[in-house]
């Protein structure tokens, strides 16, 4: 429990003091209220770090760069690897499982122990894994190690426990699945060809056993050898030695032939009876040419022979397309008898499967489905119908389809908003799906107990908005918005418009602010543009207002601290600088050509919205004097005050959207007035002057980016301005003037341009890379350029920028006896300013009489750029900002009753009665947070999170019925702070930052639960609360569930005594250690996996632990009485057979004489 008792004891010393001894922090413009003194409030803190523990939930999303495809045919269970060591494990919606192999290597091969809850994965590493999917969260039995050779195919028969390894040097071993040890048995390469071959026939790239006979093995060289290997006898049965490299090959359900792909396009048959030559080619795109010869072709990497039943068999393949057509997409071929269907991807195709009713491949496979795994997408292709459909993809595959550029994580929502998006969303679903069932229905998924409403909004570069059902570790796509449909389409021939300003994604989206209860929604743009929507459940007729901002810095400023670092504010109610009037929107001098302009135009036509999301309101700023605007920085709207507040490097602007206006606008030194703590040095305005012509375009300048880790990615105190996340200094200190001396578009897209730049949701940052190496992943994976925006580095040149806005029920003065709308402002100095507000309460004089905002002066300093406002009563509890209830606009109504504004607000004064009027204010910065009680703006806690790194997100968060605060560090460290002591709880070294992607992407929310983009294309959600780690295996889905293995078929008398059935041998006879020995040791290494018997009890502890050794004991104990008991069995054996002797000596030597003998 933590007190306030005995914070005064320690109050002079922790807080800085004026010469006159009054405390120095907050504003001296009147004696303080009667708002009672921190010895009056008692807080109990209920969050121990028992609360805590950092784990991870699910993943969502496509899995980034795939690797391999493998599917179980009786669970229906699909399985992707990826290039980073990752496993995916896909059944019915709900079961998603994400595992990863330490090591990272890429994932080669995967190979499914059908039915059996057992996964095999062949990495990059040379290591085979054994994997246990018979638990919820799926754990390594075995590892295998390779040290001499490298692994390039694996094969499991079904229902063998025999794995075939082939590798690059030819050779084929085989693994028990077992024990997960070599066989001795080992098929060389020089056994297998024949001894006159001059030439290695290459690395495996095939093995399969016959359908016909398990005992013969196919054994597929990429050179183009084939050899039918006799496992039995062990010898070859035949070899084939083809001109063309193979890539794969198919067997016919009957085992009498087999269908090859190859290097130059072309698909052989071949006949087990004659295998001197195949006894049909096929260049299934390959055209005849004039003189008689095939035109060249594309390989085709991969083909599936599928015979059906009640159809012709199906040959499906990828590749195989002639060169003569440039550009031409990615293509599945499926040839159905005479028909041939061919089906272009997006993307490159990375492996596919045919999917059959059946596991036996001595049966008529009936195939239904086709799974293709693309390089960025995932489709399936039914075969039962005759135009080839796909089926809707039931898992969230699409988070990338425009590159996710922000996120906003929203958990306990109200309950009526998912149905409501929901709804409006199902009626812009896509058609032409096929109407069956989604073909990957393994496992098994309950909704867990625990459930609430929970949204994740993605912002994208398209400018478009996903909003998706999060709910129960879930992922369901609900609603998706296009803000570009505000604007009208940039023309290459409109001088001042998106054409010549951006490149391609000026819609790209920076920042999104969602008020749930309102439904009020608004949008950053990369352009320096703000749109704000309404929710109606009607469509509506509507004409877009737009308010244009115009807001500079004139001066450059050299700013240097006051004596003392920590003195925070210096106050006059006198010396208020009078609120400048916006200028005129246009500017009509001649010269001007680049002032005034917008980045975009929006539409001013009447234009018919659909039911969703409406917009009303677009805020634009302004061109000047031919410099672009500066990006948006922060960002924060009130539904209860129709307020809307927009940041950048330059200052601030308020708009009231009710009433289309704009409020305030003044560049950040102007809020201040005489309250200014530091002292700035006016500089020529035309200083270095900065352009972000290249709002898309990346730095030449190569920097360092381990020297940077440790800065802020918040403002730039070395050139003198704050830096847009996609800005490009100017040469020379010239504004780069499109149009200008340089061209039109000087390498809008030349070859060493990016073709995407992404939108950076962070405040001011620039990524400063040699563009000639730059490409999307390095992009992906690239720190800013950063500077530290903290108090020790403020004697740089620098524009303050504003980095954090909150409207608040608050004080602004320290004479303030009553709470009243506030704004508060954080800047990239760790300066808080509280800008009072006076809102009309009625609703018809809130739409005609004019909101006042009055600069006070009031001025709060901490450590670093402030990142997060948050506001507690004396009780402790979250006070939450005011909102308005949402009412639909657009529906029709009683013009005799119109609808009115319903206001809920969560004041202080409201929630607490004997403590008086007063509440704590909680301000987190890149470096430090404080805790200040209000109105006296008295400092009662001050906690150092970091000193060598910074905070790059930070948030005020419900957990178990109490708030903390969280933060995430760019060193990895999640942490969390009890409030108001702000006392540590939790720090966890939990993610290095490797990109800024992270940092754009990562935030918390209530509930214990945090997200972030593990990967362009994935979404990776964890929590921090020990009560929702504990009821995670509750909320995973089952990844295997009991389910008979098919029969085989019977294939009748006289199919079996003409065709001859599948012969079947014992593998383990020949293969085992009694008849082929032990594997060399040197060449492959068994290392157990903490999924097995030494993992279990290597990790075992506490309760769950000793049950888990007594069990092993008890396992054990009963293994040993066992082997003891048959010890037994052997010895009375042996004593029976010792009596049987004896006595059968002694009736033959009983009648013979001493001399007999």
């Amino acid at each position: 429990m933590k007190k306030f008792r005995k914070v005064l004891d320690g109050l002079t010393t922790s807080s800085p003091v004026n010469p006159g001894g009054s405390p120095a922090c907050g504003s001296a413009a009147g004696t303080p209220s009667a708002a009672p003194t921190p010895r009056d409030l008692e807080i109990q803190e209920t969050l121990m770090s028992e609360h805590f523990q950092i784990c991870k939930t699910v993943r969502h999303g496509f899995p980034y760069q795939p690797t391999a495809l493998a599917f179980d045919p009786v669970q229906k269970i699909l399985a992707i690897g990826t290039r980073s060591g990752g496993v995916r494990l896909l059944g019915r919606p709900g079961v998603d499982c994400h595992c990863q192999h330490e090591s990272g290597a890429a994932v080669l091969q995967l190979q499914f122990l059908i039915n059996e809850g057992a996964l095999v994965t062949a990495c990059a590493d040379d290591t085979l894994h054994l994997w246990n999917l018979r638990q919820r969260r799926p754990a390594i039995l075995h590892s295998l190690k390779f040290n001499r050779e490298r692994i390039t195919f694996c094969h499991l028969p079904f229902q063998s426990k025999w794995l075939y390894v082939g590798t690059e040097r030819g050779n084929t071993h085989i693994v028990n699945i077992e024990s997960f040890v070599l066989s001795g048995y080992v098929i060389m390469w020089n056994k297998a060809i024949e001894l006159s071959t001059k030439t290695h026939p290459g690395p495996v790239v095939h093995l399969s056993d016959s359908p016909k006979d398990e005992g013969k093995l196919l054994i597929g060289f990429e050179s183009g050898t084939i050899v039918m290997w006799d496992l039995r006898v062990k010898r070859a049965d035949f070899r084939i030695y083809y001109d063309e490299a193979i890539h794969s090959v198919s067997w016919h359900h009957e085992g009498r032939q087999f269908m090859c792909s190859h290097s130059d396009g072309s698909l052989s048959m071949w006949n087990m009876r004659n295998t001197a030559k195949p006894f049909q080619v096929t260049f299934p795109h390959g055209k005849t040419q004039r003189d008689s010869r095939k035109e060249s072709c594309k390989p085709i990497l991969k083909v599936e022979y599928k015979t059906s039943r009640n159809s012709e068999a199906f040959v499906v393949f990828s590749g195989g397309l002639s060169y003569d057509k440039a550009g031409r997409r990615p293509t599945l071929t499926i040839m159905h008898g005479k028909a041939i269907t061919v089906l272009e991807m997006d993307y490159p195709i990375v492996d596919f499967m045919v999917l059959c009713d059946t596991p036996y491949l001595n049966e008529v496979q009936e195939p239904y489905a086709v799974v293709v795994l693309l390089e960025k997408d995932f489709v399936v292709v039914d075969l039962t119908q005759s135009n080839f459909p796909i089926f809707e993809n039931p898992y969230p595959m699409d988070v990338h389809e425009s590159p996710v550029t922000c996120t906003a994580y929203f958990a306990d929502c109200p309950p009526d908003i998912i149905p409501v998006l929901y709804s409006i969303g199902a009626k812009h679903k896509k058609t032409g799906y096929s109407h069956k069932e989604w073909p990957v229905s393994g496992g098994t998924w309950t909704v867990g107990s625990q459930t609430y409403p929970e949204i994740i909004v993605t912002g994208h570069a398209d400018g478009s908005i996903k909003f998706w059902d999060a709910t129960a570790i879930t992922l369901q796509m609900l609603y998706k918005l296009k803000t570009s449909k505000v604007f009208e389409n940039p023309k290459s021939g409109d001088m001042g418009r998106s054409g010549d300003l951006v490149e391609e994604d000026p819609y790209a989206v920076q920042m999104i602010s969602w008020c749930p209860q309102s439904r009020i929604f608004c949008v950053v743009g990369i352009s320096a543009h703000v749109i704000l929507y309404s929710f109606s459940k009607h469509d509506a007729n509507t004409t877009i207002t737009s308010l244009e901002v115009r807001l500079q810095c004139e001066m450059e400023d050299v700013i240097s601290p006051s004596d003392t670092e920590n003195t925070p504010c210096y106050s006059d109610p006198s010396g208020l600088s009078p609120q400048p009037q916006p200028p005129s929107p246009r500017s009509n001098t001649p010269d001007s050509t680049r002032d005034s302009i917008t980045c975009l135009k929006v539409k001013d036509r009447m234009i018919r919205t659909p039911p969703g999301y409406q917009a009303e309101l677009v805020v634009q700023f302004l061109w000047i004097d031919g410099e672009p605007p500066q990006q948006i920085t922060s960002l924060d709207l009130n539904s209860a005050y129709g307020l809307l507040a927009v940041g950048n490097c330059n200052g601030l602007a308020v708009v009231d959207y009710l009433q289309k206006t704009i409020l305030l606008c003044m560049n950040t030194l102007e809020l201040y007035g005489s309250a200014d703590p530091f002292q700035r040095l006016t500089r020529s305005p035309r200083k270095n002057r900065q352009s972000t012509s290249g709002l898309t375009e990346l730095s030449d300048n190569q920097v360092s980016l381990d020297l940077e880790r440790s800065k802020s990615p918040t403002s730039d105190h070395v050139n003198g301005h704050c830096t847009s996340p996609t800005s490009q200094p100017c040469p020379s200190g010239k504004a780069r003037v499109p149009g200008g001396p340089e061209g039109p578009r000087l390498a809008r897209r030349g070859p060493g341009r990016p073709p995407f730049r992404k939108a950076q949701s962070a405040a001011c940052m620039e990524v400063s890379l040699p563009v000639s190496s730059l490409t999307e992943e390095s992009r992906e994976n690239s720190f800013s350029r950063s500077r530290s925006s903290s108090v020790s580095s403020i004697d740089r040149e620098t524009k303050e920028a504003v980095t954090t806005l909150q409207f608040m029920e608050s004080y602004g003065r320290k004479s303030d006896s009553l709470p009243t709308p506030c704004l508060w402002v954080g800047t990239s100095l760790g300066l808080v300013l509280i800008i009072p507000m006076s809102i009309p309460m009625d609703e018809q004089e809130r739409q005609e009489d004019h909101v006042t905002v009055a600069p006070t002066g009031t001025v709060l300093m901490l450590k670093g750029s402030i990142l997060r406002f948050s506001f507690l009563d004396c009780g402790g509890a979250l006070i939450h900002s005011p909102y308005e209830v949402w009412r639909d606009q657009q529906a029709p109504g009683d013009p005799d009753r119109p609808r009115k504004r319903k206001l809920v607000n969560f004041s202080a004064s409201s929630s607490q009665e004997a403590s008086g009027d007063c509440h704590l204010a909680v301000v987190c910065s890149e470096r430090q947070a404080k805790v200040f009680l209000m109105p006296t703006q008295a400092c009662l806690y001050v906690h150092n999170i970091t000193e060598s790194s910074f905070v790059l997100r930070a948030d005020v968060v419900s957990v178990c019925n109490s708030v903390c605060l969280a933060c995430f560090c760019a060193n990895g460290h999640i942490m969390t702070l009890s409030l108001p002591s702000l006392r540590p709880l939790l720090d966890v070294n939990y993610l290095p930052l490797t990109d800024m992607r992270i940092a754009r992407t990562f935030c918390f929310t209530n509930g214990g639960q945090a997200l972030y983009l593990c990967s362009p294309t994935e979404i990776q959600r964890i929590t921090y609360s020990q009560e929702m780690c504990d009821n995670l295996q509750e909320m995973l889905g089952e990844l295997f569930t009991p389910i008979e293995t098919p029969e085989a078929q019977n294939r009748g008398f006289l199919k079996g005594f003409f065709g001859g059935n599948a012969q079947t041998f014992d593998r383990e006879e020949l293969f085992g250690e009694a008849s082929a020995g032990k594997g060399s040791r040197s060449l492959a290494q068994h290392i157990p996996g903490q999924g097995g018997m030494e993992g279990m009890k290597a990790a075992a502890g506490g309760v769950v632990g000793e049950l888990a050794r007594a069990r092993i004991a008890l396992d054990e104990r009963g293994q040993r009485l066992g082997e003891l008991e048959e010890r037994t069995a052997l010895m009375m054996t042996s004593a029976e057979t010792f009596s049987k002797h004896a006595h059968e000596m002694m009736l033959k030597c009983k009648d013979k004489k001493w001399y007999q003998f």
